[in-house]
């Protein structure tokens, strides 16, 4: 029996063995020629690693693809192939080749799981192009035009509330900036997307929700009862229904006579109302993604791509900003002459209470530069997941395999092709430079193809906004701890400390400000 016994073993053993040497054959086939690990763990590959320093993990890649002609890399997250992609002309392939028979664009590596299977990065071909012809109309100049008021507000608001806070205590401590964008953030977000129609109460739950979907962005994807992950699932479907919610109240709103749009709501049903009213009167089914549940599943998909990208960069705005006060010594110069008239120093004739509006907004044209700067130096989103539907030749010499996930960094795009390009340089946005004009290609913030960001424009409008208003509002001053500026996966990137920094009314404000916020007092009491 024992002799038996230990030939069982043997035998289970060395079948083991073979399977575990199948596997890393299996890998080392699957990279071919390109740079990545010397060793996979079996089965879990290097999740362990990616999990406890996302920020080394992804540089290790990012090595990898540097150190190789094709600007590849790959490794095995979960039992998964992944192939990282540093040069910028193969990301613009893979962004042009999202469909069935290439790639998937997920935007998470378990997207479909936490997101469901009728969110917008989904879709292909005529459904994809059907919808973003529908969504074109919340981002006209007159749309975009309602919400830069409505983001002035709000940043006003929050501005006002932190120097308040900050003022009240005796001794001035730090503060996150990190954690004080996000909440503003989200208070933007719920404000432009669906403003009236979210009572207190809801916009409580509103926001514990959405934390928690932020959370199982960073989890495992294990889904069981009391793990993060299943926590995020279930709050994505309470944060569908409260946006189906609100569709219902926006288009029992819109269908009165007279009413203007209020929010991005707003627009939307007024013409989805309008296509509902003429496919009634031919006889036709209503039209596709009109029901309240849809239109729900859609504004969450605006609210996920707006909000941690845009609180990432906002974020890097106050870090680079204090760590180069030539560029924000530009930024206060451009402030004072076109919200002033252009003599005097602050706290004489410039008064920061001044509405900028969206036509003031436009002349802002090195704040402007500025925030494309940052966004090249820091993309918010450094990578975009795609997933491999087929073999797929991406170079001459190597091909992806089917189920490989692919992730084109646009990180590693934008300091290629640019002058000097890891110096934080706003001046390469000029008319007299045009490195954008030049570099387009490398600048893939966005993305490219039939997925590129629809509400570019109004990121864009958001972040000058708010450097405009800070800058001019606040005096701030980084409290530096060791290495207080790597990069820290959250998954979007943000300085690693949060950005600590202490605040105080810049110079001339303080009689202007009590008046300022007296008015949006009295502007929320009358909404």
């Amino acid at each position: 029996m024992e002799d038996w016994a230990w030939s069982c073993l043997l035998v289970a053993s060395s079948l083991v063995l073979c399977a575990l040497a199948w596997e890393q054959l299996g890998y080392i086939r699957k990279g071919a020629h390109l740079p990545g690990p010397r060793l996979v763990i079996p089965f879990l590959g290097n999740v362990a690693a990616m999990v406890a320093d996302p920020t080394g993990f992804w540089e290790r890649q990012a090595i990898r693809a540097r150190s190789s002609p094709w600007g590849l890399s790959w490794d095995v997250i979960l039992g998964r192939f992944i192939l990282f992609v540093r040069d910028a002309e193969l990301s613009h392939k893979i962004f042009a080749n999202v469909r069935p028979e290439a790639f998937h664009l997920v935007g998470h590596p378990f997207g479909k799981k936490l997101f469901g299977e009728e969110n917008l990065i989904f879709m292909f071909g005529e459904e994809h192009k059907d919808l973003r012809r529908r969504l074109a109309p919340l981002f006209t100049w007159k749309a975009l035009g309602v919400y830069v008021a409505i983001q002035e507000r709000t940043i006003r608001k929050h501005i006002h509330r932190w120097l308040a806070n900050s003022s009240s205590s005796i001794h001035q401590r730090p503060v996150a900036m990190r954690s004080l964008c996000r909440d503003m953030n989200l208070e933007t977000s719920q404000e432009v997307f669906v403003g009236p129609y979210l009572d207190p109460r809801a916009r409580e739950h509103f926001t514990r929700d959405y934390n928690l979907f932020n959370l199982g962005l960073l989890a495992l994807p294990i889904d069981l009862p009391g793990f993060a992950f299943r926590r995020a699932k279930q709050a994505v479907e309470r944060l569908v229904a409260t946006l189906g919610e609100c569709a219902a109240r926006s288009k029992r709103r819109m269908s009165t006579p007279g009413e203007q749009p209020a929010c991005l709501m707003d627009f939307w049903m007024a013409e989805t109302l309008a296509e509902i009213r003429a496919a009634r009167e031919s006889g036709s089914p209503p039209p596709p993604h009109s029901s309240d549940r849809q239109v729900g599943q859609h504004i969450f998909d605006f609210l996920f791509a707006a909000q941690d990208a845009s609180t990432s960069s906002l974020v890097w705005v106050c870090a680079l900003l204090e760590s180069n006060p030539q560029v924000l010594g530009k930024i206060l110069d451009e402030q004072r002459s076109l919200r002033r008239g252009g003599e005097g120093e602050f706290g004489s004739n410039f008064d920061p209470a001044t509405p900028v509006g969206s036509e003031l907004l436009r002349e802002m044209k090195y704040t402007e530069m500025v925030v494309k700067e940052v966004l090249r130096y820091r993309p918010p989103a450094t990578m975009v997941p795609h997933i491999a539907s087929v073999d797929f030749p991406i170079t001459d010499s190597y091909t992806v395999p089917k189920g490989a996930i692919v992730f084109p960094s646009l990180l590693e795009s934008s300091f290629q092709g640019f002058r000097e390009p890891y110096a934080f340089d706003p001046d390469r946005f000029s008319a007299a430079r045009l490195e954008d004009v030049a570099f387009k290609r490398n600048w893939l913030l966005f993305g490219a193809g039939s997925h590129q960001c629809l509400g570019q424009r109004y990121a864009i409008n958001h972040l000058v906004l708010f450097t405009a208003l800070f800058s001019s509002m606040v005096e701030w001053e980084r409290v530096r701890t060791p290495g207080c500026d790597e990069i820290l996966y959250v998954p979007t990137i943000v300085p690693r400390d949060g950005c600590l920094v202490t605040l105080k009314p810049r110079r001339g404000d303080d009689d202007r400000r009590g008046r300022e916020e007296r008015e949006i007092e009295e502007t929320s009491t009358e909404s």
